[in-house]
């Protein structure tokens, strides 16, 4: 991959390389974590390099945890950025939750097509969307999506309810609009 970007420098295609060489494990480690899929996470990650290329100046001190961080970021995104390209080619809606009672939310939620969802979605904060996306996209627990984004179990209910709380409010808002 490296030999298909053109760098400014050599510095910068060596440390873009150091990057690549130390962390790539780590962020297909991290990628599979949301996926579950080998070569979907190698395409994450592959999509990730990029990025992170792109983004190479924002990067000043390659071993600090403050990069690592960046670079787990972007990871993340890459890899839920390919959950909902991949519902939105199979064309499944999302899932309602087996943990919760039947309730209204739930239930307007679940008659909106999966394409409307991924619009509507895109206005929610990236947290929400994330963790709305691990739980009915990927149909992880919520022991999965705490481990994956490092909250409590108790944090991920509490966000996944603020999540769906809001996702209804704005589909409402959207039905009355297209009414």
């Amino acid at each position: 991959m490296i030999m298909f970007l053109s760098f400014k420098s050599d510095d910068e295609k060596n440390k873009f390389e150091y990057i690549y060489d130390k962390y790539k494990r780590l962020l297909l480690y991290k990628s599979y974590e949301i996926l579950k899929d080998h070569n979907l996470a190698e395409d994450s990650v592959n999509e990730a390099f990029m990025r992170i290329y792109k983004n190479l100046h924002k990067i000043h001190d390659v071993d600090s945890n403050m990069t690592i961080s960046f670079l787990v970021t972007i990871v993340k995104n890459t890899s839920l950025s390919l959950v909902v390209k991949e519902k939105k080619y199979a064309k499944e809606e999302i899932p309602e939750t087996s943990e919760d009672d039947f309730n209204l939310e739930d239930f307007v939620i679940s008659k909106i097509t999966s394409t409307n969802i991924y619009k509507i979605l895109d206005k929610l904060d990236e947290e929400s969307r994330s963790i709305f996306l691990l739980k009915f996209a990927k149909d992880l627990s919520h022991r999965d999506i705490s481990k994956i984004l490092n909250i409590s179990e108790n944090n991920v209910a509490i966000k996944l309810h603020r999540a769906k709380k809001k996702l209804a409010d704005l589909v409402k808002k959207e039905v009355m609009n297209n009414s």
